[in-house]
């Protein structure tokens, strides 16, 4: 698997140590309206026209006329330990074992970190997405993935994709993105490599 290299180790670490300042409620959006895109995928066209955005597949959080949020599920960083995840926040890591990859969510504050997983962990910090799907940002949510007490399926990302007023609007007026519904198995488990492709074939209308 190819990793970009986006973010250092040094990034990474600040990310993790910031994690409690990160709140997904104060983003832009919501997903309350009738027409929000949040809980589904945004897939990019083949002509987009953004390299940052090329093959994409981007998770929507929150979605409304005030702007949106959403996280690349497709652009892997780099593959480290937990005990090196544990460390960066200043913990002991002990006999901690495992390894975990990590994701670029997108160009927007780099150093913020996400973490979605599976629907069957909580904590009092985490957003319901849609059926199967949270996030939360919390050093207690990668203490417990590392100490196996966290949930089933999870993906941590540093940074987000962001829309302001008006601006994904014009996009999808533009053609830039398919929709797609966000399948748990699709966002934690299909071969990143393949994403953008699976993505496509279950695309339900073109933007």
């Amino acid at each position: 698997m190819a990793f970009i290299k986006t973010h250092s180790l040094r990034s990474i670490a600040v990310a993790l140590l910031a994690l409690t300042a990160v709140s997904v409620a104060a983003m832009p959006g919501t997903s309350a309206e009738g027409d929000s895109l949040a809980g589904q995928l945004l897939v990019a066209s083949p002509d987009i026209g953004d390299p940052r955005f090329a093959h994409a597949v981007i998770l929507m959080l929150r979605h409304k006329s005030g702007g949106a949020v959403g996280i690349v599920i497709n652009r892997p960083i780099e593959e480290r330990t937990f005990a090196s995840l544990l460390q960066a926040i200043g913990d002991d890591a002990g006999d901690v074992e495992g390894r975990v990859l990590l994701f670029a969510g997108g160009p927007v504050e780099p150093q913020a970190g996400f973490v979605l997983h599976s629907s069957d962990y909580h904590r009092d910090q985490t957003m319901e997405v849609t059926a199967g799907i949270a996030v939360t940002s919390s050093r207690e949510t990668i203490r417990d993935i590392a100490h196996k007490r966290g949930p089933d399926k999870t993906l941590i990302a540093f940074g987000y994709a962001g829309w302001g007023p008006g601006q994904l609007e014009s996009e999808m007026a533009q053609h830039s993105w398919f929709v797609a519904p966000a399948d748990p198995a699709l966002v934690f488990d299909d071969d990143r490599a393949a994403l953008w492709q699976d993505a496509m074939a279950r695309r339900r209308r073109a933007l």
